[in-house]
């Protein structure tokens, strides 16, 4: 699946991007007039990359996703056979979500996919009042938690597992539900101290709805875990007119296979888990139902935090984790009916069926993720501007870029986390020819003096990033007044010589950095607290 990592350099496709060094900045702990949803995704990474370098973290942090979602799920399913393990474990890590996110670039997200079997099995094993199952609980929650959407699933998933038992069930609650959600003080706390206001775009329902992928439409794409808002982000298999047909017939086994878990798992788990399942689908259909879209229109315009939901399909975590190990144990129990050795051939087909069915998410995504080595002058100018820090701006104004040296795919700016300063870029997403505007008002201010053709010298930027062949071109008129500092092939480097000195406090930082510390502090205790337990994870 990860073959081409094999090769140097950075995978950089939509949402992911890493770079050689990413620098410790406030604005990467928390912007402070954008919404918080990298948090504190980047402030980990720059922590991180102060011992490792970017290139190797990306493919640890990759290929800890397979293993974790792999060795979980074959472990989490309470399987007779061994091939009914390998069943689990090879389908929930090969599915259209893990494929469809990987080539979004939300390695975050699937982060928290591939600690959902193990939080469902600590939180499991804490309603059970097993020993050392609140260090675990801690553990998976604070990988899940990495971005706000993850944080929310293991705050939900511990919630929903473990409420509603009196005694020494409602302490264990209490404590899991304490520490999950002291895990999410870092996008917690940049959401209240941001000036964003909480409120997003609701031109962004239409735009990240799922999406049908074939004749079946977007809640059979949904049944079968696929169904994202970017159709250039869906694997080509995904179009064959039998994928309907086979979500069908993993419909049919997870049917059979429910009764099998419930009878396995201590009382009242798996009815909890498909509690999670449907609940998860039903939000991810939300805006594909009649009526839905109009409500989250309503939400996400009103509510402040709602704009999470607009993306419906990346919370299908807990409906993916249940699908896979009831349709695991569904084959389980039609294989004990057959004769040896065709009870043994059926589970081996089933570990087969989903490389067959999506064959496309081997080799990288077929090849999709290719690595590649950033141009040498972005140190060139990194190096300059590390010599008078101060705000800097990207032009052309686009969130995401497609450099020829990247092979013409998308990514989001990765200015903003290659150099050592602030970097602001446009915040406005277009999506289908939907234009999905941003939260951040000084972003909106600067498009403002571009589109009246003001020169940008009057302004507090220090820097301006004129970047060629990528994402349009920039009116003359507006670099009036600047002097170049750098021109190469792909950078142009302004400076801004009228640009007041630079604040060094943030508003807001500290309470950021006590959230992030409270949070890592209460991960290292909860590790300290399992390396001191002579038993297994």
């Amino acid at each position: 699946m990860l073959a081409p990592l094999a090769r140097p350099g950075y995978v950089l496709r939509y949402d992911m991007v890493f770079v050689p060094r990413q620098p410790l900045r406030w604005d990467l702990f928390a912007s402070g007039d954008a919404l918080p949803r990298a948090v504190p995704q980047d402030a980990v990474v720059s922590l991180l990359n102060l011992a490792v370098p970017g290139w190797l973290l990306q493919r640890i942090a990759l290929v800890a996703i397979i293993w974790f979602a792999v060795v979980g799920a074959g472990r989490l399913v309470p399987a007779r056979r061994e091939l009914t393990r390998l069943v689990a474990a090879i389908g929930y890590a090969w599915t259209p979500f893990m494929a469809e996110r990987l080539l979004l670039g939300q390695w975050g997200l699937l982060l928290a996919y591939a600690a959902m079997p193990w939080l469902v099995r600590a939180a499991i094993g804490l309603r059970e009042g097993r020993r050392g199952a609140l260090p675990r609980v801690i553990v998976a929650a604070a990988a899940a938690a990495i971005t706000p959407t993850g944080g929310l699933l293991a705050l939900t998933t511990v919630s929903v597992l473990l409420l509603g038992r009196g005694g020494p069930g409602r302490r264990a609650f209490g404590a899991a539900f304490g520490a999950v959600a002291a895990l999410n003080l870092p996008w917690l706390v940049a959401a209240a101290v941001t000036t964003a206001g909480g409120r997003s775009d609701p031109e962004g329902v239409a735009a990240f709805a799922a999406r049908g992928e074939n004749w079946g439409g977007p809640l059979v794409a949904l049944a079968g875990t696929g169904g994202i808002w970017n159709s250039l982000t869906a694997p080509a298999s995904r179009d064959a007119p039998l994928v309907p047909a086979v979500t069908v017939g993993l419909l049919i086994l997870a049917t059979l296979g429910y009764p099998v878990l419930r009878d396995r798992w201590p009382a009242g788990a798996a009815a909890r888990l498909g509690v999670l399942a449907v609940g998860s689908f039903a939000v991810a259909s939300l805006a594909a139902l009649p009526g839905g879209a109009a409500a989250l229109r309503w939400l996400v315009a009103e509510v402040p935090g709602a704009g999470l939901l607009r993306d419906g399909q990346k919370l299908l975590v807990p409906y993916d984790l249940c699908l896979v190990l009831c349709a695991a144990l569904g084959g389980e129990r039609m294989a004990v009916r057959l004769k040896h050795p065709g009870d043994r051939l059926a589970l081996v087909g089933l570990v087969l069926l989903p490389v067959a069915v999506l064959p496309d998410l081997a080799y990288g995504v077929a090849g999709r993720l290719q690595p590649v080595r950033y141009p040498q002058e972005w140190g060139v100018v990194a190096r300059a501007v590390a010599q008078e820090p101060g705000p800097t701006l990207s032009l052309p104004m686009s969130m995401y870029r497609s450099y020829r040296w990247n092979h013409g795919t998308v990514v989001i700016d990765p200015l903003a986390r290659y150099l050592p300063v602030e970097v602001i870029t446009d915040d406005t997403l277009i999506v289908g020819g939907r234009s999905v505007a941003g939260e951040s008002g000084r972003v909106a201010q600067i498009r403002g003096t571009l589109a009246e053709g003001r020169s940008l010298a009057g302004s507090d930027l220090r820097w301006v990033v004129v970047q060629h062949r990528s994402g349009g071109t920039v009116p003359p008129q507006v670099l009036e007044g600047l002097q170049v500092v750098h021109n190469g092939p792909e950078l142009t480097l302004y400076r801004n010589p009228t640009a007041p000195p630079t604040e060094t406090e943030r508003h807001g930082g500290w309470p950021l950095i006590l959230g992030l510390c409270f949070a890592l502090a209460l991960l290292l205790l909860a590790i300290l607290s399992l390396l001191r337990r002579p038993t297994a994870w």
